[in-house]
């Protein structure tokens, strides 16, 4: 039997279509760029990905891990798994390619030199642990790298990738994220920590007073414009008053 176009086309997308969506990819404030093999439907009791990326600073080493995001300009964390210190639980991974001596065997080094270190790890990413649910309503998570310890007030390899579970019937838990599609934020935070932190990921960011200041401007503009229409409205009904005087005077 031959097959129309539109039958080809079916087919096509049928087989690369689904494959392609489960993965995710995300750009981090220097030109990272980073991918994880599948992002969405994962299985909340537990399941494997591989996570790459490209065009990082190999000068400084970070964390691949799965995060609570706090948003942009917060450092991720809590991690579920928490620390990956024998390198076994496969909960999270130490790339650098100049760890301090406690880091040597432990730590992966980069391919690649300068800014332009890559790496591929295999992570074991899980809907929850003891301390963190990533399927709670409002909780959202991510696969995430970050700057490890040594360097923990810097976020500029800060890059996330949003992941969310499937659920008992195939459907798809909201908790871990409003949506699937990745995205990428950093920013510069005056705190950080290890892959395990346990903090609350409230640190400021540089630009912090900066957000303030725009959410105070945008009240006080609307504030100034409700002064001026009703100074206006005002203006207009006095005006009119005097009119309506004058002319009963005239008459």
């Amino acid at each position: 039997m031959i097959l129309g176009f539109a039958g080809v086309a079916a087919l096509l997308v049928s087989a690369v279509g689904p494959a392609s969506a489960a993965s995710g990819s995300a750009k981090g404030p220097e030109g990272q760029e980073l991918t994880v093999s599948k992002s969405s439907g994962l299985d909340p009791n537990g399941e494997t990905v591989t996570v790459t990326g490209s065009g990082y600073n190999t000068e400084k080493g970070i964390y691949v891990a799965f995060c609570v995001d706090n948003g942009a300009g917060k450092t991720p964390t809590p991690c579920v798994g928490g620390v990956d210190m024998s390198g076994e639980s496969g909960a999270s991974a130490w790339v650098s390619s100049n760890p301090p001596s406690y880091g040597e065997g432990l730590a992966k080094p980069y391919e690649g030199s300068g800014h332009q270190g890559s790496f591929s790890v295999r992570l074991t990413v899980r809907a929850e642990d003891a301390n963190t649910d990533c399927t709670k309503s409002g909780v959202k998570c991510a696969v995430i790298t970050r700057n490890d310890h040594t360097r923990g007030g810097d976020q500029s390899q800060t890059v996330r990738i949003p992941v969310t579970f499937g659920g008992s019937d195939g459907s798809t838990s909201s908790g871990a994220g409003d949506s699937a599609t990745p995205t990428a934020t950093a920013g510069a935070s005056t705190t950080g920590g290890g892959a395990g932190s346990s903090g609350d990921g409230t640190e400021k960011t540089s630009g912090g007073p900066l957000a303030d200041t725009g959410s105070l401007a945008l009240t006080a503009g609307a504030t100034a414009a409700g002064l001026v229409a009703a100074g206006t409205g005002a203006w207009l009904w006095a005006r009119r008053r005097r009119a309506a005087n004058a002319d009963s005077a005239a008459a």
